[in-house]
């Protein structure tokens, strides 16, 4: 388990491991490939993101993923991997997030992405452009970063 500091200050664990922690996990975070490209969504607010939110009573996380996913997207999945899960902890409380990787069968457009402004397909070092302004504060966060290399190492 790894434990760092996000942007805004709070305490990260991130574990490679399920269960990893005593508290039940509650959102999901779904890191979407499309092809070769990364498919993101634009948060109205917070900028460029992977998919992800809390979920909803009496659904699987890997059924909050798949939905997620297709309510800021427009995407169906035809793949769905745990890959990890993190606890984020600041002095009003903690929530902890599963982490998956999803392959996109097909994406389509949609009249309503919710909370965000619909896909955002990206090529290229995402690991270099997420630093940029446009990209939301989650995406500079080292969580990214440790996932994105662990999914390069697995497929080598």
């Amino acid at each position: 388990m790894e434990t760092f500091e996000d942007v805004n200050g709070c305490t990260v664990q991130l574990s490679f491991v399920r269960d990893a922690f005593s508290k039940e996990v509650e959102h999901v975070l779904v890191i979407c490939r499309f092809y070769d490209q990364w498919l993101l969504t634009k948060h109205k607010e917070r900028g460029y993101e992977f998919p992800g939110g809390k979920r909803e009573a009496g659904e699987t996380l890997e059924e909050a993923a798949k939905r997620e996913v297709n309510e800021e997207t427009g995407a169906s999945l035809n793949s769905l991997e745990f890959i990890g899960e993190y606890k984020v902890s600041d002095e009003k409380g903690s929530f902890v997030k599963a982490i998956f990787i999803g392959e996109v069968e097909k994406l389509e457009p949609k009249t309503n992405y919710f909370e965000t402004n619909g896909p955002v397909l990206v090529s290229g070092d995402l690991l270099t452009l997420r630093m940029q302004d446009s990209y939301s504060f989650i995406m500079k966060d080292k969580v990214i970063e440790k996932v994105i290399n662990k999914i390069q190492e697995k497929n080598g």
